[in-house]
């Protein structure tokens, strides 16, 4: 199967060499692109410096725009799972084939990476605060949906060849994460959840 990291990053010049490199040192055969949503600093001229494969946006469209490009280019070039994977280092790209493994098997056609799940997988659990606003907005998803998500604000996803046509043709801007669980779920596809690590953000 062709997989693909989707990376957005605005303002990453602290953290996105570091974030490409770790992925090469993982597998030379994992294809990633990084999505510059049209970053006022560095993150640009790092990206060309180092030659990592890139599309820059001309304004900041901000997450879901980012995103969106990134579904866009991966439905034009025949992935079959799209993986959304932060910029700033919070995501563990060792557990890049978890969160594959039940698309692959056919349970899921999306799959969500969770630091709830199992807290004894991941070392970095968040804020209080933000906690306590994921559980809240998985609370909100449960009603509207009829399903339980730990972790509904996490990036660390990865999606099958059908969902990454819908999400090039659409994808939500105000509050990305937890609307495309629900527009997805609407849908009728599947959605699953995997314990993965997450890594505290370095920088600011």
């Amino acid at each position: 199967m062709k997989v693909l990291l989707i990376i957005p990053a605005y303002n990453e010049e602290e953290n996105i060499l570091n974030t490409c490199n770790k992925i090469k040192e993982f597998s030379s055969e994992i294809d990633f692109i990084v999505i510059n949503d049209g970053s006022n600093d560095n993150t640009e001229k790092i990206l060309q410096e180092n030659n990592i494969k890139h599309i820059t946006l001309i304004e900041n469209l901000g997450i879901g725009g980012a995103v969106q490009t990134g579904y866009k280019y991966a439905c034009e070039n025949g992935y079959d799972i799209a993986i959304q994977f932060d910029g700033d280092g919070q995501h563990d790209v060792n557990y890049v084939s978890n969160i594959c493994e039940p698309i692959i098997n056919g349970q899921a056609d999306m799959v969500i990476g969770t630091r709830y799940l199992d807290k004894r997988e991941s070392s970095f659990q968040s804020t209080f605060m933000r906690r306590m606003g994921s559980s809240i907005i998985s609370f909100l998803i449960k009603i509207v949906s009829r399903i339980k998500i730990t972790d509904p604000t996490s990036g660390f996803r990865a999606v099958n060849k059908e969902v990454i046509k819908v999400f090039a043709k659409e994808y939500p801007t105000d509050y990305p994460e937890p609307e495309s669980i629900v527009d997805i779920k609407n849908l009728n596809y599947r959605i699953k959840e995997v314990p993965v690590n997450m890594i505290e953000r370095k920088g600011r």
